[in-house]
Parts: C-alpha cells; structure tokens; sequence
C-alpha cells in the first residue's frame, strides 16, 4: 500500500513539472503579445507627437519578430501537452521523470504550426491591420 501510494506520487510529481513548464510557455506568449501591444503603442505615440510616419514603420518590424517567437513558444507548449498526455497514460513504474518533449515535434506542434496557430493569426492580422489604419490616419 505504501509503495503504490509513492509511486502515485512520483508519477503526480512528474505531472507537476510538465505542467510547470505548460504554464511558464503560456506566460511567455502572453507577456510577448503585452510587450508587442506596448511597444506599437509607444512607437503610434512617437509618430502621432513628431507626425513622422518613419515610427510606425519600425512596427513592420516590430511585429514580424514578435509573431516568430509567439510562435515558438505555443509550438512549445504544444510538445509539452502531448508529453503531458504521454505521462498520464504511463503506469507508475515507468515514470523517468523525462522532460524531453522533442519527439513531439510532430506536423501540429512545428514552430511554422505555431506562428500560423488559430490564436496568434487573429490577434497579429488585426494588430497589423489597426497600424495600417492609424498610419494613414496619421499622415
């Protein structure tokens, strides 16, 4: 009863760290998404105040960078889910503590996968839409 009992344990622990890392993923592509509304913002009012255009402009940068590492971070998360799901399956005795979730680079969790993700198109389409409006507004 009380080896099974610390094996479940082990096996709880080992989910525990996979969904550590899950969470701290998830806490990088939002704090991404925070910094890139940020910086646009800083970069309209820059333009807005000195109506130079050349400002939004770096936003064309700007938003292309941010989007590739979203990207890696939700194709990241992605491979840790599928270990997650692995690890649940697995019976007790075969927990390895294991953290390795490259094998699950899999078609849906590539990063080119993440960077075209139904969360991330959405909100970078329409961020760069709204500065294709504001830089015309601002001319």
């Amino acid at each position: 009863m009380v080896k099974a009992k610390l094996t479940m344990e082990k096996k709880l622990k080992h989910l525990e760290f996979i969904q550590n890392i899950i969470t701290r993923m998830n806490s990088n592509s939002f704090l991404i998404k925070g910094w890139c509304t940020t910086l646009v913002s800083a970069l309209f009012a820059l333009a807005s105040k000195d109506a130079n255009i050349n400002y939004v402009l770096i936003s064309y940068v700007v938003f292309p960078i941010f989007w590739l590492l979203d990207g890696f971070f939700i194709a990241k998360e992605r491979q840790y889910r599928d270990l997650y799901k692995e690890v649940t399956t697995k019976k007790e005795e075969d927990i390895d503590f294991n953290l390795d979730a490259t094998i699950y680079n899999t078609r849906r969790n590539t990063w080119f996968a993440g960077i075209f993700s139904k969360t991330l198109i959405p909100f970078y389409s329409i961020s760069i839409m709204t500065t294709l409006i504001i830089m015309f507004l601002i001319k």
